[in-house]
């Protein structure tokens, strides 16, 4: 028998509800979760309470000097240098951007490791990369560093077919060996287990991590073993009732309280595979893990890593406040990446080219008359990237008059409407159904036919 069914009563008026509340405009739309979550772990109701979302400590790691170097040639030290500058600029003064983690093997990780401290920036805190193994822990002494990752790799994938061990008990003797020898030499471990969600979580990883909290309450807090949960392959699950290993909400549950790792030492670290992998961070942050690993702008092994801006965004609409972050940087950052040679597509969200340009008249119709109605947030503002149209045959009047508001930097009053457009528009149109022309009309183009056509306003704004 189905629910019975609710009559619905329209609520009249005639002033605009905006739910501004919501969609603020100046920030990013704000995301609003209540009530408790919940999951089933065991076949038992367990509530994850987020109430403390807004003021909870949560933040961003960068691996872009590590993952991100594996999906392209090596950067210079030059070049890690201006991004890592970039970084510290990106997640502010409060550090939002808390680590970035480098490697140790080439004269160059070294150098570049020694430039990027002299900067003197507090965040984001420099960190290196190992093998689990004693003979690069010594490169972690060498350099000074004060946390570094280790690659505790745990499906059996990696522990049997790879690593060769005969038994998972000496894996972890292995691993463990290495981590009392970061506690002895003061540097904090940050053990990665690769491959978490293909792994036996009973089995394996739950008593590995048992044995590192029982190593770490012998040492200071400040050297106690960090955890970081590697979807190497992609394999997360956000969903409710999803089992494990693949569950995300229940791998943080079984972490956090059954095995008794703190939520600022728990970090997730994601992979792309099957297009979950900035949802699947967000969902770690939901869940109690209060680090989430990240590239700029998605970089990585393969199919990619979380990307950084994305996180960078969704931070703020989860806190309702820039909280330091230079929005900004940002744009910066995707200038200076295309300017090496990193393909950035056109439509990538935040820093593609034409991310917030839009090709269809009616939309740039409602572009025209209120931006909000077809930008996502003050792009302007928060990016330096006003909303832009991309002139085609689809464009129409609304289309060319957006475009030479935006060309002559008209605002207001001074906004030209889409009348006084009619001869620039019909030469538009002429280009496609006279010339049989197939692609976009450029700027540059534009540009000129604008000093053709609209002498006036070139004349007015562009003489000088």
């Amino acid at each position: 028998m189905g629910n019975a069914k609710k009559h619905h009563r329209l609520v009249d008026t005639d002033r605009p509800n905006l739910l501004e509340d919501t969609f603020p405009y100046t920030l990013p739309p704000r995301i609003k979760l209540h009530g408790p979550l919940i999951e089933y772990i065991d076949g038992q109701p367990v509530e994850f309470d987020i109430s403390d979302l807004e003021t909870r400590p949560i933040f961003i790691s960068d691996t872009t000097f590590r993952d991100g170097q594996q999906s392209r040639p090596p950067y210079t030290v030059d070049q890690m240098v201006r991004i890592y500058d970039l970084l510290a600029r990106l997640g502010g003064p409060n550090g939002i951007v808390r680590q970035t983690e480098f490697f140790l093997y080439t004269k160059n990780d070294r150098e570049t490791l020694d430039k990027c401290r002299e900067l003197g920036h507090t965040y984001p805190e420099c960190t290196g990369w190992i093998r689990a193994v004693k003979g690069d822990f010594r490169l972690v002494k060498e350099v000074g560093l004060k946390e570094t990752g280790m690659l505790t790799s745990c499906s059996d994938y990696h522990v049997f077919h790879k690593l060769k061990f005969r038994t998972r008990q000496a894996c972890i003797d292995s691993y463990c060996e290495v981590v009392a020898a970061a506690f002895e030499a003061g540097v904090r471990p940050r053990c990665h287990l690769e491959d978490v969600t293909r792994a036996d979580i009973e089995g394996f990883v739950l008593p590995f991590v048992d044995r590192l909290v029982e190593m770490s309450e012998q040492v200071p807090e400040e050297l106690r073993v960090k955890i970081r949960l590697c979807d190497t392959m992609g394999f997360g699950i956000s969903y409710p009732g999803a089992e494990l290993p693949r569950s995300i909400p229940k791998l943080i549950y079984k972490l956090n309280r059954e095995c008794g790792v703190p939520s600022d030492r728990l970090e997730w670290h994601g992979h792309n595979d099957f297009h979950k992998v900035h949802v699947n961070g967000a969902t770690a942050w939901l869940y109690g893990c209060d680090v989430v690993n990240t590239t700029l702008f998605g970089f990585g092994e393969r199919t990619g890593n979380p990307p950084l801006e994305g996180a960078i965004i969704e931070y703020i609409a989860l806190k309702g406040d820039t909280c330091g972050i230079d929005t900004m940087a940002i744009t910066e950052l995707a200038k200076y990446m295309r300017s090496i040679g990193l393909p950035i597509p056109d439509n990538y969200p935040f820093a593609g080219r034409a991310f917030n340009t839009t090709r269809a008249g009616i939309h740039a119709g409602g572009l025209r008359q209120d931006e909000r109605i077809y930008n996502i947030f003050d792009t302007e503002t928060l990016l330096g990237r006003p909303p832009r149209v991309a002139i085609t045959d689809k464009s129409g009047a609304d289309g060319v008059a957006h475009w030479l508001n935006e060309f002559f930097g008209l605002r207001g009053d001074e906004r030209i409407n889409k009348i006084k457009v009619h001869k620039l528009a019909r030469w538009v149109i002429d280009q496609y159904d006279q010339e049989g022309r197939l692609t976009a009309i450029s700027d540059q183009e534009l540009e000129a036919k604008a000093k053709e056509l609209l002498p006036d306003y070139w004349k007015k704004y562009k003489s000088t």
